[in-house]
């Protein structure tokens, strides 16, 4: 027997994601990834956060790292609930 499930069960919007990449970022690539938080971890790695609209928005992401030729070395959801529309940039 199958069940069907409602998509708002699962989805209230945007999602807070953790990007973590091998190599620190510069200051010049902050507008690239506009709307995510950089942070520059003492082991080398940078670690990208912020809110993605969905799943869509998160691969054009990973393309942009994946642009930059830098290693991708983790990619997690942060579960902190649904994300203020103040932090969220258009």
């Amino acid at each position: 027997m199958s069940k069907t499930y409602d998509l708002h069960e699962y989805y209230d919007g945007y999602r807070q994601y953790e990007i973590r990449i091998k190599g620190h970022l510069d200051g010049r690539w902050a507008e690239w990834f506009e709307g995510l938080t950089i942070t520059l971890e003492e082991n080398g790695d940078t670690l990208l956060t912020g809110p993605v609209i969905d799943q869509a928005a998160l691969h054009g992401l990973l393309k942009k790292v994946r642009d930059l030729g830098i290693p991708l070395v983790s990619v997690s959801p942060v579960e902190h609930g649904p994300a203020d529309q103040s932090d969220v940039r258009s």
